[in-house]
């Protein structure tokens, strides 16, 4: 079994206002392995960031536990804070030093070397525009920039909260190839987002959670290959739908089929069958983390 470099048990978060009681994070269970990108997936409101803040000691948790690397947090973090970086607030740099000189203020200020500097900028893919005022960067390249001033201290673990909003595709891109490098590099990293399509293409693992629940976790494969879901064709549609809902499936139309959520298409044979309702097309669709998403929380409110 991998090494857990972030383990929760029953994880939990509570506000308290005038308005009452509001539960950010219930009872979480997350497990990241060591190596590749664990996705950390959810809509907005669904408590990744309450999550993020408190395993890096700037919320204080409700209930539960938290590990990095095996250490106890709060308790430990002073020891193993060094091996993890950050990118969970969009960092201040100043808009009228290049991006290099940012680099190395802030290098200076942590005691790292210089060459630690220029590896930072390579593997961000800054380089030949390093030494270009900050305030010149586009939005991708500000990111990339927050990136590089994490791995100034060569982390074990990068945390990325959202690093694709408000990006456009360009940048989307190039954030995306910079976390694939990283993960080549050997740093485990934890990519928390609610853009699910584009999550799946450098995923490793994921954890899905909804109102600060979680709903599923495991290697990308074994999400998908649990998804289940079937395209059917009948010239009965509305005897179709009726038939499966009865049986306890759901039920989606699309188009001229219907889609239905099942691991056991046998299911769906059976019980038009019984219906007497004949099948013209039953096939497996080929899910994706979003269409897995939304079967996960189909009929629950989610946060906002």
């Amino acid at each position: 079994m991998s090494e857990l470099v972030i383990e929760t048990t029953g994880l939990r978060k509570e506000f308290h206002s005038r308005k009452g009681r509001r539960v950010a994070v219930q009872g979480l269970d997350l497990a990241v392995p060591a190596g590749g990108v664990h996705g950390f997936l959810g809509p907005n409101g669904s408590g990744k960031t309450t999550t993020i803040r408190m395993l890096l000691g700037l919320a204080r948790a409700s209930g539960g536990t938290m590990r990095l690397f095996g250490q106890a947090v709060p308790e430990r973090l002073p020891q193993v804070i060094d091996r993890v970086g950050a990118v969970v607030e969009s960092p201040k740099f100043s808009p009228n030093l290049s991006g290099r000189r940012n680099l190395q203020l802030l290098a200076g200020a942590i005691g790292a070397p210089d060459a630690q500097v220029d590896s930072a900028v390579e593997t961000v893919g800054l380089t030949g525009r390093d030494r270009d005022r900050y305030k010149s960067y586009s939005l991708g390249m500000k990111q990339r920039l927050a990136i590089a001033a994490t791995l100034l201290k060569a982390p074990d673990l990068l945390i990325l909260d959202e690093p694709t909003n408000g990006l456009d595709p360009a940048g989307i891109r190039e954030i995306r190839e910079t976390i694939r490098g990283l993960a080549a590099a050997g740093v485990t990293v934890l990519l928390s987002s609610h853009i699910l399509a584009e999550v799946q293409q450098v995923c490793t693992s994921a954890t899905i959670i909804g109102n600060g629940r979680l709903l599923a976790s495991g290697t990308v494969e074994e999400l998908l290959a649990s998804a289940g879901t079937h395209r059917v064709v009948v010239a009965d549609q509305a005897a179709a739908r009726a038939a499966l809902e009865r049986a306890g499936l759901a039920v989606t139309p699309a188009e001229d089929a219907l889609l239905v959520d099942t691991e056991d298409p046998t299911t769906i044979s059976r019980t038009l069958g019984e219906a007497g309702v004949w099948l013209a097309e039953l096939t497996p669709v080929r899910a994706d983390l979003e269409s897995f998403f939304l079967q996960l929380t189909r009929g629950e409110e989610l946060g906002a």
